[in-house]
């Protein structure tokens, strides 16, 4: 009763029980984790057991999750990314939100709603679930796959949508005499997003390196909590999307030192409090509601899921996404969005929404939300080996390779070191997941196949079994200590030889158990440095003596590092500022010794 302690530690039982019971299940039969949170939210809620009652103050708590999981997106994307991105951020998910909302808006209006309902609506129902499109993409591993990207994309300008969308609905409400309030509202949005970027440089960068000085972990994971927290509250202030700040903040972050730290510091209340939200989601459907109009509900459902489908459908094929991977775009990014919810609610707090018609639009919402996961499952049974011919061959032409070595990533790193293989006559089975790459390299004689490295059945039947050697050269770094993570698993005989991006993740690699690792740009830096040095006048022994002498130096740093990968950043940066000096020491009594001066090339 109320919410005293033993009342709140109830209800906390009650969700986690819920949640405990019904995600494994809906996993085992392949729904996907959302769904099973979505079922564990129905279960509690007032229309089933009704064990919890009042969900509305569960659906702010839960909003959390989605502030928290993008500001883990932002901490992904550094402002060089970003702008790689825009053209498919820009271009396909502005085309995407465009195209939706004036189709459902013209069909809204079929149904009877006044204009300003149906265009709230059409916006809202514009929108697709940021948590049930990334879950589902990082589930399956499909984030490199170019569907992967463009749903990414589509996902990162619908958040940004959702500002102005936000901000459109006091418009519809009618100034009523208050240009001068709008102006105001205005500025203080500026205001607020200014003293996000400012004080993300200048403010939290030194706040965390003082708590990341503590060396207490959980003081820094407080700090990370505090600033999403503050950032939001802000954001609210002045009438904008708490996620939207919290995805700024991660983007200003991206850049710095701390952005894995704080992404495993995170990651664990990031899930929770998601399925928080997807449970207090599935209690907030008004059941009644649908079982007073059922019709009206499922109409909507089927307009919204066609609509989207159709749209995704099309600009796949525009913004050249491989045929293969069209329908997966569409089914995957199909259903209502949570910013729906939010939407829905500041519109009928405006009055700009009919309370009635945001019950059925949000019953609507749920609906595709739960449909989702099973038109994901349709997709890989019924579309999906469709064009198994098409891109990608077959499985089965697979099961008899057993070649002594596996490259997993044959871009422009694994290609190297397959042709150095080749040459010496030394059969590999080459596994890369980018479609139009593949049909190139098939082109130059080479036998590859289309998949993904970190997918079980795909290494058993390139023959991980039996193979000696899996040499990784694939180039995102997340999916190179998954794919390691699987082969330490279930191959314990196979070695690995991996690409490593930087100094970082060799060191991650190398923690993972991954014995032989290679840093990408390293032996082509030391080759470039000692040109450089011949070029200054350096004899060509010195020169390569001298680069000699750097790579022995930096080898045994990284080892020096590697015993210490779990010590403090400070006690890293100390380890390689000695080293640093002592090379610089080292390199003096060689020259002393050698009495090797620049031009004396003929001594």
């Amino acid at each position: 009763g109320g919410l005293t302690m033993g009342g709140l530690l109830g209800n906390v039982a009650i969700y986690l029980g819920a949640a405990v019971l019904m995600v494994p299940l809906s996993k085992r039969y392949g729904l996907g984790s959302v769904l099973g949170y979505l079922f564990a939210g129905v279960l509690i809620g007032p229309w089933v057991l009704g064990l919890i009652g009042d969900s509305e103050d569960i659906l702010h708590f839960a909003e959390f999750g989605v502030v928290l999981l993008l500001f883990l997106i932002g901490l992904e994307l550094n402002p060089a990314r970003l702008w790689a991105m825009r053209r498919a951020i820009f271009g396909l998910g502005s085309a995407q939100v465009a195209a939706t909302a004036v189709l459902l808006f013209v069909v809204l209006l079929q149904f009877g709603l006044e204009w300003r309902w149906a265009l709230v609506g059409a916006l809202g129902l514009a929108l697709s679930s940021t948590a049930i499109a990334l879950q589902t993409l990082t589930e399956r591993n499909l984030l490199a796959t170019p569907a992967g990207n463009a749903g990414f994309a589509v996902l990162l300008f619908q958040d940004i949508a959702v500002i102005p969308m936000l901000a459109i609905i006091p418009l519809l409400a009618g100034f009523r005499g208050e240009a001068l309030d709008n102006w105001i509202s205005f500025a203080k949005i500026l205001v607020a997003i200014g003293a996000i970027v400012i004080g993300g440089r200048y403010v939290i960068l030194p706040l965390f390196r003082r708590a990341a000085l503590s060396g207490v972990r959980e003081i820094f994971t407080a700090s990370a909590l505090l600033l999403v927290i503050v950032i939001s509250l802000v954001m609210e202030a002045v009438g904008l999307s708490m996620a939207l700040g919290a995805f700024l903040t991660g983007v200003l972050l991206a850049e710095s030192e701390y952005r894995h730290a704080l992404e495993t510091d995170l990651e664990p209340f990031k899930g929770l409090l998601l399925g928080l939200f997807f449970i207090a989601v599935g209690m907030s459907i008004d059941f009644g509601v649908i079982a007073g109009q059922p019709l009206v509900v499922l109409q909507l459902l089927v307009v919204l899921l066609a609509t989207k489908i159709g749209v995704l459908w099309a600009l796949a094929a525009i913004f050249r996404v491989p045929l293969s991977q069209h329908a997966l775009l569409a089914l995957m990014l199909a259903q209502g969005g949570e910013f729906a919810f939010v939407l829905f609610a500041t519109a009928v707090g405006a009055g700009v929404l009919d309370g009635a018609w945001r019950e059925l639009l949000i019953g609507a919402v749920v609906l595709s939300m739960m449909v989702t996961p099973l038109m994901l499952k349709a997709h890989d049974r019924w579309i999906e080996p469709l064009f198994r011919g098409k891109d990608t061959r077959p499985m089965d032409t697979i099961e008899t390779e057993s070649h002594p070595v596996i490259i997993v990533g044959f871009g422009r790193f694994g290609q190297i070191v397959g042709r150095l293989l080749h040459a010496n006559g030394i059969d590999t089975t080459i596994l890369d997941h980018d479609p139009g790459h593949i049909d190139l390299i098939r082109r130059f004689g080479f036998k590859v196949f289309y998949g993904d490295g970190g997918r079980l059945d795909l290494l058993e039947a390139a023959g991980a079994g039996k193979a000696r050697l899996l040499v990784l050269a694939v180039d995102d770094r997340e999916e190179s200590l998954h794919i390691v993570a699987r082969v330490r698993e279930h191959f314990p005989q196979l070695a690995i030889l991996a690409r490593a991006w930087d100094a970082n993740h060799l060191l991650e690699l190398r923690e993972a158990g991954v014995e032989v690792v290679e840093r990408e740009t390293f032996e082509g830096a030391l080759r470039l440095g000692e040109l450089t040095l011949r070029r200054l006048g350096f004899t060509a022994w010195r020169a390569k003596q001298v680069a000699h002498r750097f790579r022995a130096h930096d080898v045994a740093l990284m080892e020096q590092q590697f015993e210490h990968f779990h010590a403090d950043l400070d006690v890293r940066a100390a380890l390689s500022a000695d080293a640093r000096e002592q090379l610089r020491e080292q390199m003096q009594i060689d020259e002393a010794t050698f009495g090797q001066h620049p031009d004396s090339d003929w001594q």
